[in-house]
């Protein structure tokens, strides 16, 4: 289980296209809770800028996240993309920074 990864996509609407790209996003969310090793999907939306999302995502391993990457859904969005987004998404990978346990001996 140590392979767990976050990820996190920005993604920029083009002005005027904020609802579509809203609409949109959150057309993928459904079918990529499903798939396997999907831990959490959640799509944001900015309260100060309504044309910028982030999904904040955990996958198992980054097997299944390729996997997700291929699949039908994110394909035809990716084939959309370059009308409705301004710019490519932005995906940063992360990992968890395991909390360091307190040991029982008093310093």
């Amino acid at each position: 289980m140590g392979e767990q990864l976050t990820v996190i996509a920005h993604i920029r609407a083009k002005p005027g296209m904020e609802m579509r790209v809203r609409d949109l996003l959150l057309e993928l969310v459904g079918p990529t809770r499903i798939e396997q090793g999907c831990i959490n999907y959640d799509l944001h939306q900015s309260l100060e800028h309504p044309g910028e999302f982030v999904f904040y995502e955990n996958w198992t391993t980054e097997a299944d996240l390729d996997r997700h990457a291929k699949s039908a859904h994110i394909q035809a969005f990716r084939k959309l993309a370059p009308e409705i987004l301004d710019g490519p998404a932005v995906i940063t990978k992360w990992a968890l920074v395991p909390r360091k346990e307190m040991t029982s001996s008093a310093h």
